[in-house]
C-alpha cells in the first residue's frame, strides 16, 4: 500500500518548533498501552542526547514516545485513523478540541456518531470522532470488521474525560516537528539508519485462542506478519540500527528472536471478560544492543 506522510513544511516546522518539548502523556487509551512498562523500556533507550532520530511503526497510545521526547521522530502506523487522529492534534489541536466539545457521552449519541463514516468529515471532526470513540467505547479497545468499520459498543463509565483541553495541548506541543506516517511497518522501516533507535510494539501473539486483539485494521496481524517483522527486525540490525521489541512471551516469539537479546517482564493485564484472568502476565523484550 501507498506512504501517507502527514508532514507540514520545513520552514513551518522550524519556526514551530520549541527548544524542549511540553510533557506530554497518551492522550488515547490503548490496548497494550506502555505506561506501566515504561520503566523497563527506558531502560533499552539511547540517552535522549545521542539518539540520532527515533521511530516509532506501531504508535498506538504513544508512552514510550511521549517519555523519551526525541528531538527527531518519525511515528507511523497502518491503522488510517490513529494516525489522521496523531496529525491533527499536532496541526489543529483547538479545532479537535471544538469538535470534542460538541460530544455527549450517552449510547444514542455513541451509536450515531459510531456509525458516521469517517471520510465524509472535516478533518478536525474525524479526528475528534476517534477520540470520542476511543474515551467511551468498551475498555478502550479500538476494533474493526472486515469492512474496516468501527463496531465496539459503549463502555460503562462515570464520566470519562474525552474533552481534555490540557493534556491534547501538551500531546500537541510534544508533537511539533514530529513525522506522522501512515504506512505499513516495512515501508515505515526504509529510512531507519545507524544512530537511530527504533520501538516496535506489534499486535502480540495470542496466548490463547480468545486473547487476541489483533483486528486494529481489517488484514489484522497474522502470524505471518509476526514473521516479517521478526524479519524487519533483522534487516534493521544489520544496518546498524538499535531495536527494542515488545511481544507475549509465547515459545514461537522467543524462537523466532533467537538470535537476539531477551528479557521477560511482568506487565498488567486489564482487557479481560473474566475479572478472575486479569493481573501481571509476562511479556517479553528483545534487543539488539
Amino acid at each position: 500500500m501507498p506512504v501517507l506522510q502527514l508532514r507540514r513544511s520545513e520552514s513551518s516546522l522550524r519556526a514551530e518548533m520549541p527548544e524542549e518539548r511540553a510533557r506530554a502523556a497518551p492522550f488515547l487509551k490503548w490496548v497494550g498501552g506502555k505506561t506501566t512498562l515504561l520503566a523497563e523500556l527506558l531502560r533499552h533507550v539511547p540517552p535522549r542526547a545521542t539518539l540520532r532520530r527515533y521511530h516509532e511503526p506501531f504508535v498506538g497510545g504513544g508512552a514510550l514516545f511521549f517519555a523519551v521526547a526525541p528531538r527527531r521522530a518519525v511515528l507511523s502506523d497502518n491503522n488510517a485513523e490513529l494516525v489522521h487522529c496523531y496529525g491533527q492534534v499536532r496541526d489543529d489541536v483547538h479545532g479537535v478540541l471544538d469538535a470534542l466539545a460538541r460530544h455527549v457521552y450517552e449510547k444514542a449519541h455513541y451509536q450515531n456518531i459510531r456509525a458516521l463514516d469517517p471520510l465524509h468529515l472535516p478533518p478536525a471532526a474525524r479526528a475528534a470522532r476517534f477520540i470520542y470513540l476511543n474515551k467511551t467505547c468498551f475498555n478502550g479497545l479500538w476494533r474493526v470488521n472486515r469492512a474496516g468499520r468501527f463496531n465496539v459498543p459503549i463502555g460503562r463509565y462515570t464520566n470519562p474525560r474525552f474533552h481534555d483541553p490540557s493534556a491534547l495541548i501538551a500531546a500537541s506541543q510534544a508533537l511539533k516537528g514530529v513525522e506522522i506516517v501512515h504506512a505499513p511497518f516495512e515501508a515505515a522501516l526504509v529510512r531507519a539508519a545507524a544512530g537511530d533507535f527504533v520501538y516496535l510494539d506489534p499486535p502480540y501473539d495470542p496466548v490463547s485462542a480468545t486473547s487476541s486483539f489483533a483486528s486494529y485494521t481489517a488484514d489484522g496481524f497474522t502470524w505471518d506478519d509476526q514473521k516479517r517483522l521478526a524479519r524487519a527486525c533483522i534487516a534493521l540490525n544489520r544496518r546498524g540500527v538499535r531495536f527494542l521489541l515488545s511481544n507475549s512471551a509465547t515459545e514461537r516469539v522467543r524462537e523466532l528472536y533467537r538470535g537476539f537479546e531477551q528479557r521477560t517482564v511482568r506487565a498488567p493485564r486489564f482487557i479481560n471478560s473474566k475479572a478472575e484472568s486479569r493481573g501481571r502476565v509476562a511479556e517479553l523484550l528483545v534487543f539488539n544492543a
